[in-house]
């Protein structure tokens, strides 16, 4: 064996699946892959096949609260707990993803002398990061933001699952059931799903499905029965083992501007609509997510306080108009091979 790997990152799936995108290289290269996260994060639940520690990690939050004191002492408890499975493990480097999960286990690596890199997949560094900057060795950057975290960066894009690389157009349409031809219109609101998106969509479903065949990707616990019998729309809570068939069928993709979805849509090269989260819902990062691929031909943008079932076909069918230019905008990128970029920040990290 190589030695061991150990991953971090969690409190949103974002800060989980890019992570496990790297697995199947780092087994290549003869690397154990463990997992520090929280027992009841989401990471818990996403991550499966790699042995899983647990650990405490409280909430950072940005505004005084009186939990802050409370979870003050849970950082501190995960720091011990993270030590000493570090010190177990004996591994070879730690990639963190970002989440409060990550800090306790970046500081106890960093006081035992295990190398850390880092990846951010905004535009602007979140909070966990920023705590754990001076501690990492290396930090990966999805976007080319200048001066960001000094010698230590490097540009390396984001990693995206390979399984999501590897789509069949056919299998899809097939999956879907649609024979119309007409494009496909995939909708996706994130994990847990978007109820402004799916609201402002329910609201104009026919003008849409006159054009589009929809897969709309509702979110856990969001589906809307009376729209079943809508010849050109499909609905999932979400998708998993069909979703890499289903993008190799889409058209144009209604979306958020998280990170992770940004970014597989421009190594897809599907012209998203970006709707990104707003300040009262967020810390700004969908917005300058969204901000920086509209900027670089890669996507348009609609506000969320723009959004209305009477704006959205119109913001559809101008991306559908526009949507020859943007994937010849995402093609010319020379989009960044996230996962092999990042790769290869880890094997020159390793101790």
């Amino acid at each position: 064996m190589s030695g061991i790997i150990v991953l971090t990152g969690g409190g949103s799936a974002g800060h989980v699946t890019p992570n496990l995108a790297l697995v199947d290289d780092l087994k290549q290269h003869d690397y154990e892959i463990h997992y520090i996260g929280t027992e009841d994060g989401i990471e818990r639940t996403i991550v499966r096949d790699l042995p899983y520690h647990s650990i405490e990690a409280g909430k950072l939050r940005r505004y005084l609260s009186k939990e802050n004191i409370k979870d003050f002492f849970k950082i501190f408890r995960g720091y011990r707990q993270a030590k000493k499975i570090l010190k177990d493990l004996n591994p070879r480097l730690v990639f963190a993803k970002g989440g409060f999960v990550s800090v306790p286990v970046v500081w106890a690596a960093a006081k035992l002398g295990i190398p850390t890199v880092l990846h951010e997949s905004d535009y602007s560094p979140g909070l966990a990061n920023r705590l754990c900057a001076r501690k990492a060795r290396k930090i990966c950057l999805s976007f080319d933001v200048p001066n960001q975290y000094g010698s230590k960066s490097v540009v390396t894009g984001s990693p995206v699952r390979s399984s999501l690389l590897s789509g069949n157009k056919e299998k899809g349409l097939q999956f879907l059931g649609f024979k119309s031809g007409k494009p496909v219109l995939l909708i996706m609101g994130g994990s847990l799903g978007a109820k402004a998106i799916n609201d402002a969509v329910d609201g104009c479903i026919d003008s849409l499905t006159s054009s589009y065949c929809v897969v709309h990707l509702r979110g856990k616990g969001n589906l809307n029965e009376s729209l079943s019998t809508h010849e050109n729309y499909r609905q999932f809570e979400f998708l998993e083992k069909e979703l890499a068939d289903v993008f190799s069928a889409t058209d144009l993709a209604l979306s958020r501007a998280g990170a992770n979805a940004v970014f597989e849509y421009l190594t897809l090269c599907i012209p998203p609509l970006l709707i990104p989260l707003p300040l009262s819902a967020s810390r700004g990062d969908q917005l300058q997510n969204a901000a920086y691929f509209k900027e670089h031909g890669y996507a348009h943008v609609l506000q969320q306080e723009e959004l209305t079932s009477e704006a959205l076909p119109a913001a559809v069918g101008a991306l559908f108009k526009d949507k020859d230019k943007i994937i010849k905008s995402m093609k010319a990128s020379g989009a960044l091979d996230g996962t092999a970029n990042v790769l290869k920040v880890i094997y020159e990290s390793v101790r």
